[in-house]
């Protein structure tokens, strides 16, 4: 069945990168839009930012605007999210997400698929 698996999280300092990896399964990986979402302890799970399928046009939250770089290569099955300039306010476990959406911007009700996580620890 369809499956995304994230990886690439850990332990980094303020000011640092990290590069998250979310892989998918399915065969027609092209046609869907994807998204980048994050919990941090104590608050509801909210979406960083997603790109969508044909134009690839990105959106990103404002808490991670100009700091964070949605990705992905159709024919490897791959999504990415950079993160750079991080802070403690960015330790979360970061989660992706598919969109059965073409050519179109997905909203959180879209999703309906969605990977288990990976911890991000933002650290001195």
């Amino acid at each position: 069945q369809d499956e995304l698996v994230e990886s690439g999280g850990g332990l980094v300092q303020p000011g640092g990168s990290l590069r998250l990896t979310c892989l998918a399964s399915r065969f027609d990986f092209e046609y869907y839009a994807l998204g980048w979402f994050r919990e941090a302890p104590g608050k509801e799970r909210e979406e960083v930012g997603n790109i969508r399928s044909g134009d690839m046009v990105t959106h990103y939250a404002d808490s991670v605007n100009d700091r964070f770089t949605i990705s992905r290569n159709n024919a490897n099955n791959t999504l990415w999210l950079q993160m750079n300039s991080l802070t403690p306010e960015d330790t979360a476990v970061y989660y992706c997400a598919a969109a059965t959406l073409w050519y179109r911007t997905p909203t959180r009700n879209d999703y309906k698929c969605w990977g288990q996580g990976t911890q991000v620890t933002v650290s001195s």
